[in-house]
């Protein structure tokens, strides 16, 4: 891919993108039973660098599906609404989308932490199940008090522990990280404070100095922080960012001349639109990762010969396998396989949000089917239950190379013994603060 081209045409999606509140991806013949897939986006503001490439990932894979028949024949209907990383506004969109379709909307991929903070308690009401894939509330991942929230296949905590433990390795053993000095450069919202509590628990378990450095919205001003950070003199940097924040901070930690290969972007901070426009001096830059990066999957050529070869693709070619496009993808793998599942017992029709949420529950996409969809080797196995609703999944550090990302480690299973004890008391509190009783998971509830 030409990634020059690609941040430009990037930022042009950004400038010019349209501001009416929805787009829409319609099924060959409307008055068919259909499946209605809402998609709260943002195609402008500031984080349109991040929120563009998803949003590409999600409606072109939506386009494949139905250009192969939809989900055992029944089509998808994707509207688009955009919400500018503004809560208030994505609220607005749910609002107005979740009771369109045949039977309303099927599940809402809110793509915002703070969005998935409103919709809690919103979707028990309506019976619209959300799926925050690797972000959101992390202890709705304890499905016996979230019934309606599913945050597969990992979390911010499960992810923060990963990055711990890829660290202890790369400094000989989780014993040598006493007395490291270790910062966390974060989006100062419910997004970016995610991760601290692990990191929190996970210093005083170690021994590791921590220090929590927020970056106020958008984040196009962080000299001072970098400042700090020269002064702190950090063994490594990890960052929870989004949008042009990550591209920013790239160019001032190289500014400060700190090691690349010392800082680590969350999976929210490791796109090709993070690191191109910093040049040379992001190449060594880490990042952690879920799922593949490139476009050398089967799926990926059905994408350009089966949408874009048809004029249907969402944004340029040159965008198909970014890492953000590719999570949009995944996430729509999610879906449309939760979609499968819940036909397996509801019959082949449009879905309702509670058939839907038990497809999501039930989801069990193995090996074999991934390679089936051509997507072998591009993301792990999952399978869902009552009680976990997120898995615990493992994580992966790639690395810049100056021209595209790479394998900088094998996958690397969260620490669980830490991270589930931390989920179910969250969880518990939460119950308890509500008044949400907890499943008991034995089939009955």
């Amino acid at each position: 891919m030409n990634f020059k081209k690609l941040t430009l045409m990037g930022v042009a999606s950004a400038v010019f993108a349209t501001l009416l509140t929805t787009t829409t991806t319609v099924p060959a013949n409307a008055a068919e039973d259909y499946i209605f897939l809402p998609s709260t986006v943002y195609r402008t503001g500031a984080y349109a660098p991040n929120g563009v490439p998803f949003a590409n990932g999600v409606a072109d894979y939506i386009s494949l599906v139905n250009a192969k028949g939809g989900i055992n024949g029944i089509k998808i209907k994707l509207t688009e609404c955009e919400f500018g990383y503004k809560t208030d506004v994505g609220v607005e969109c749910y609002e107005k989308l979740k009771g369109n379709g045949p039977k309303g909307a099927a599940v809402f991929n809110p793509l915002s932490t703070g969005l998935t903070y409103q919709l809690i308690e919103k979707s028990w009401v309506d019976h619209i199940p959300v799926h925050s894939m690797g972000y959101g509330r992390t202890a709705a991942a304890d499905g016996r008090v979230f019934k309606w929230i599913f945050n597969f296949p990992t979390s911010y905590w499960s992810q923060a522990s990963a990055v711990i433990k890829y660290i202890g390795g790369e400094e000989g053993g989780m014993d040598k990280l006493k007395g490291k000095k270790i910062v966390h450069v974060y989006h100062n919202s419910a997004y970016g404070k995610e991760a601290n509590p692990t990191l929190e628990i996970l210093a005083k378990k170690y021994g590791i100095k921590l220090t929590l450095l927020p970056v106020d919205h958008p984040g196009q001003e962080q000299k001072a922080t970098w400042l700090q950070v020269r002064r702190i003199k950090p063994d490594w940097v990890f960052m929870s960012g989004w949008g042009v924040m990550n591209q920013v901070a790239i160019k001032e930690a190289a500014a400060i001349g700190f090691p690349m290969d010392k800082f680590i972007g969350n999976w929210w901070s490791s796109t090709e639109s993070d690191v191109v426009p910093a040049g040379d001096a992001a190449k060594g830059y880490k990042g952690t990762a879920f799922h593949g990066a490139g476009d050398s999957w089967p799926a990926h050529a059905e994408i350009k010969k089966l949408v874009h070869g048809k004029g249907m693709g969402a944004g340029p070619i040159e965008g198909v396998g970014e890492v953000l496009y590719n999570r949009g993808v995944m996430n729509m793998v999610y879906s449309t396989e939760a979609m499968r599942t819940a036909m397996k017992k509801f019959g082949n029709k449009a879905l309702s949000g509670t058939e839907m949420r038990w497809g999501l529950e039930n989801l069990n996409l193995t090996a074999a089917r991934l390679k089936e969809l051509g997507l072998g080797g591009f993301a792990n196995p999952i399978k869902i239950s009552c009680k976990d609703h997120e898995t615990n999944g493992p994580v992966r550090i790639m690395q810049w190379d100056g021209k595209k990302w790479v394998w900088a480690s094998k996958w690397i299973t969260p620490l669980s013994k830490v991270v589930r004890p931390m989920i179910e008391k969250a969880a518990m509190a939460y119950s308890v603060e509500k008044k949400v009783p907890m499943r008991k998971c034995d089939g009955t509830d």
